[in-house]
């Protein structure tokens, strides 16, 4: 979050006041001085034959960097229509707000789209706050699991929560889903103040808390945010990073006192919150985790102060160096993002200042929320990009020819300048018209319902943002002529994820909101254009296959994706990888590496269906 002006302390105007006959005096004699001085230099300059012959001086002017203009109009018409209470869904997000403007309050929630019952459909699971424990009488609400149940293209979901295990008052933050003990079934970690909570799907719509068994609860004091299920290893096991907050607590934010307007009360950047250390499980393979934080090296000090460095809200699990191991980068709040590269012998080294993902172009770090990652050029070059406060762009760093040197290229990309102004949360790569090109959506919102009262530009709900890929090097902002009037109702927008939910092979959303009700979007595409979907299943590899690269050929065209679940902010996309193949009816070629190096390749991949694949044992 953005920096604010600090009110004076309160003994600063009578300060003020005392030294102003000193200031005036200085000033007074001050002015005398630069006169003489005038005078005497301008002797010199004549003696010495300053009047006889000039000096040119240069100037060399400096444009700003300039946007080439694209054509809006040759973005496809691919709406995205609301089916939220027409589905059955009726959730409602509960922030525990009471007027006391607890920073935590403001930052949630996550939602996942995830196969927990295993019938080939994406479930939906919203993450929810609940009372505070000091509020007399508040409601002690719950995460909210509905099972898919649409048929024959008629969506459907249906409320299974009471009696699932997931039924428990949770101040929630974000979920991960990801298959740990490798039973075919997804577990979930839902993160929140407090720390974290692992429940283990037994089965049959129902959950068990495994967290203290499994010892990934982390310390009650943590503030626990976005988390990410990866084998960092690649022993064929699910490991954990769950990546935490601030040093928080009631009477911290009260000490705090940020005020919007110098008098108000209000949610504030977490500039005068100390950082924590965020958190690593290498999973022992007998429902049980290490805690391998501090020797593993993702736990960074400030340099200065000694005490933690982070303030993370995001993080995307990628192999950037193509060396077969998972790395991190770590979306942090005010202060620079991580790149934590995985050095092959369980542990990681913090290179996000040598990356040049750790800052912007100017070397400024920023208020940075959900993050996501996706080898995007027509070349192969990974691209991250990640969604940042008001009036800061939305981040998309593109690799170079080096794969750890990187270069935030919004501006010539066309997504930072249309960015600029709003507050972005949920940031993810997809491709919504399945023309073979990823494209860029943007969840947002802002953190104070009054911040218009001091900022004209600014308001608490806003609407979400859809970048189409051109092709062309550009990506370009489309609006409702585009996409449809739905999909940009302004919300005070956090968490989105992404899944086919009715089965027709394009990629439908959730957007969640503060303290509202979410939005589910089918996608209502009619380009014609024809996909191949694949769900991995590993083998020797984690079950989920995540951390697993899918390279498909069709006419000569090069498209990249890597299974992965933990995507935007605080949420959980589904695992099938979508291709689009535009009008393409053809593939040429499909191969797969798997986590640990093994390498398959697909003939015949059926079209415009949902294939499983299988790792060869």
């Amino acid at each position: 979050m953005s920096s604010a002006p600090e009110p004076l302390p309160p003994d600063s105007e009578e300060t003020l006041v005392s030294d102003d006959a000193a200031i005036g005096r200085g000033l007074k004699w001050s002015v005398v001085v630069i006169a003489v001085l005038a005078v005497v230099g301008g002797g010199i300059w004549l003696f010495l034959g300053g009047g006889k012959s000039r000096t040119v001086t240069h100037v060399t002017q400096l444009a700003a960097p300039q946007v080439a203009a694209r054509p809006v109009a040759a973005a496809p018409a691919a709406k995205f229509a609301d089916v939220t209470a027409a589905s059955g869904i009726t959730f409602r997000h509960a922030n525990g707000a009471t007027g006391e403007k607890l920073l935590p309050e403001t930052m949630g929630g996550g939602v996942a789209f995830f196969d927990f019952n295993g019938d080939g459909r994406p479930d939906l699971l919203f993450v929810n706050g609940t009372s505070w424990p000091w509020t007399a009488g508040g409601a002690r609400t719950t995460a909210a699991l509905y099972r898919n149940d649409s048929t024959n293209g008629a969506i459907r979901f249906t409320d299974v929560t009471v009696g699932s295990g997931l039924d428990v008052p949770i101040f929630g933050m974000g979920v991960a889903a990801g298959d740990f003990d490798n039973d075919g079934r997804p577990d979930v970690l839902i993160t929140g103040v407090g720390g974290a909570r692992l429940f283990h799907n037994e089965g049959g719509g129902h959950f068990t808390d495994v967290t203290a068994a499994a010892g990934v609860g982390g310390d009650t004091k943590d503030w626990s945010t976005a988390a990410v299920w990866f084998d960092y290893d690649n022993d064929g096991r699910l490991d954990l990073f769950v990546a935490n907050y601030v040093r928080w607590s009631r009477e911290l934010d009260a000490e705090v006192g940020y005020k919007i307007d110098g008098t108000h009360r209000a949610y504030g950047p977490p500039m005068n919150f100390q950082g924590a250390f965020s958190r690593l499980y290498h999973n022992e393979g007998n429902g049980r985790f290490s805690d391998v934080s501090e020797k593993s090296g993702i736990q960074v000090r400030n340099s200065s102060t000694g005490v933690p460095a982070g303030k993370s809200l995001g993080v995307t699990a990628v192999d950037l160096n193509h060396d077969g191991y998972l790395d991190l980068v770590v979306a942090n709040d005010t202060v620079q993002n991580f790149v934590f590269e995985n050095t092959k012998d369980g542990k990681f080294r913090e290179v996000g200042g040598l990356t040049g993902l750790g800052f912007d172009g100017a070397g400024n770090t920023r208020g940075a929320m959900g993050i996501d990652s996706a080898r995007f050029t027509q070349d192969g070059k990974m691209a991250v990009t990640i969604g940042n406060f008001a009036n800061e762009m939305t981040a998309f760093y593109v690799a170079k020819d080096d794969p750890m040197l990187f270069t935030d290229d919004a501006i010539a990309w066309g997504i930072g300048p249309a960015s600029r102004l709003l507050l972005k949360f949920g940031v993810f790569f997809f491709d919504y018209d399945l023309d073979g090109r990823l494209d860029v959506l943007t969840c947002n919102g802002h953190l104070e319902e009054d911040i218009s009262k001091v900022q004209a530009s600014q308001s608490y709900k806003q609407p979400a943002q859809l970048f189409w890929n051109s092709g062309d090097g550009g990506l370009v902002s489309v609006g409702a002529q585009q996409a449809g009037s739905d999909l940009f109702q302004p919300r005070v927008g956090r968490g989105s994820a992404y899944a086919d939910i009715d089965g027709d092979g394009d990629l439908d959303l959730v957007l969640t909101q503060v303290g509202g009700t979410p939005l589910l979007l089918r996608n209502e595409q009619s380009t014609g254009h024809h996909f191949v979907r694949l769900k991995l299943e590993g083998a020797g590899a984690n079950r989920d296959a995540i951390g697993a690269w899918v390279e498909l050929v069709s006419g000569g065209v090069h498209q990249w994706r890597q299974v992965a679940a933990t995507r935007g902010y605080l949420s959980s996309s589904e695992l099938p990888v979508t291709f689009g193949l535009g009008p393409t009816n053809r593939v040429d070629s499909v191969e797969i590496t798997w986590p640990g190096g093994t390498k398959q390749t697909l003939k015949d991949v059926p079209l415009d269906r949902l294939t499983l694949i299988r790792q060869p044992r």
